[in-house]
């Protein structure tokens, strides 16, 4: 895992958790938001928990961040009763704005900002042009988990440099399932323990938990706070596809055009946020690759063929890695 750019780390938790919610979304018809988020937060936990067999922090400060980074993981499960309110791209859009507002707050240069900018400009596009209105509850909803989100993000950078593996995201989900299954147990009771309940459960809980989280922090290990933030710029944009292929919901013009701002912010935060720099040949290969998915999807709900699947696709070299020289020291 480490092996691959940070970026394209990344770019896998973004598709991840946005296709683990389309299928959450489906399950909270049948067990409720809360019994999606119990499911989901449980399990990945006692997935976490068995992979890595973590002990406990050993000072007050790592205690501390561990229950602040449970607390915001379980703040952004607001995104789920969201859902039962709004489409799946409009929540990942108001999600969104915790951290492009962050991604500002953090900015040290106008070109940061600007990249910002325009992904909010994109998370704009996708629904408001359409003048449609939408609960006001779902709308509080998205923004509370936005603002989680922004939290996370700030804490995953902090628990990431002071930590080498996953012990303290196994802790810290541990933590975001006691705040958040008693909840969805009063609601669900026994009927979360039912097989096909708990199969789909367990699929959310490695795509839109286990997964995302471990590639993120992993990513926020080598990424500037403000790079992460405009890279999540594309979960909109994924929430679309996720929309569009789990969901079957139909993305107008104007939305795919919020996809490639989206899409060009995020490709110019990582140009900007790597400090070596890039040469054009990787840059132009990282543009072909986005161009690509980008037409596949827009082909796809055209004309209702199946895209094809790249999740194999190996991903493109990164230039800026060297290889340490070994050099001996004189006696």
């Amino acid at each position: 895992m480490t092996k691959l750019p940070a970026p394209a780390l990344m770019l896998g938790s973004v598709l991840s958790i946005q296709f683990g919610q389309a299928i959450g979304k489906q399950l909270s018809g049948t067990v409720g938001a809360p019994g999606v988020v119990a499911l989901r937060l449980g399990l990945a936990a006692m997935l976490l928990l068995l992979l890595y067999r973590p002990s406990l922090p050993r000072s007050r400060t790592d205690t501390g961040l561990i229950l602040g980074f449970g607390t915001a993981i379980a703040g952004m499960n607001l995104v789920y009763p969201a859902l039962t309110l709004l489409p799946l791209g409009l929540a990942s859009a108001l999600q969104l704005l915790g951290p492009i507002t962050l991604a500002l707050f953090t900015s040290r240069r106008p070109r940061d900002a600007g990249c910002a900018v325009l992904a909010g400009g994109g998370v704009w596009l996708f629904y408001a042009p359409h003048g449609a209105h939408f609960p006001l509850g779902g709308v509080l909803l998205a923004l509370a988990s936005g603002v989680s989100m922004a939290a996370y993000l700030l804490l995953s950078k902090t628990v990431g440099a002071r930590s080498t593996g996953g012990d303290s995201l196994a802790l810290a989900l541990a933590w975001a399932a006691v705040l958040t299954v008693p909840l969805g147990v009063m609601e669900q009771g026994t009927h979360l323990l039912a097989p096909q309940v708990l199969l789909a459960g367990t699929v959310v809980a490695v795509l839109s938990a286990v997964l995302p989280y471990s590639l993120e922090l992993a990513s926020l290990r080598r990424l500037p706070t403000r790079t992460v933030g405009v890279l999540a710029s594309l979960e909109p944009a994924s929430a679309g596809l996720a929309g569009v292929l789990v969901l079957n919901e139909h993305l107008g013009m104007s939305q795919w055009a919020a996809l490639a701002c989206v899409g060009t912010a995020s490709a110019g935060t990582v140009v900007r946020g790597e400090k070596k720099r890039i040469s054009g040949k990787a840059l132009t290969t990282y543009s072909r690759i986005l161009f690509s998915r980008l037409v596949s999807a827009y082909s796809h709900t055209a004309s209702g063929r199946t895209p094809p699947n790249t999740a194999g696709q190996e991903a493109p070299h990164d230039p800026t890695r060297r290889v340490a020289l070994d050099r001996r020291r004189p006696r």
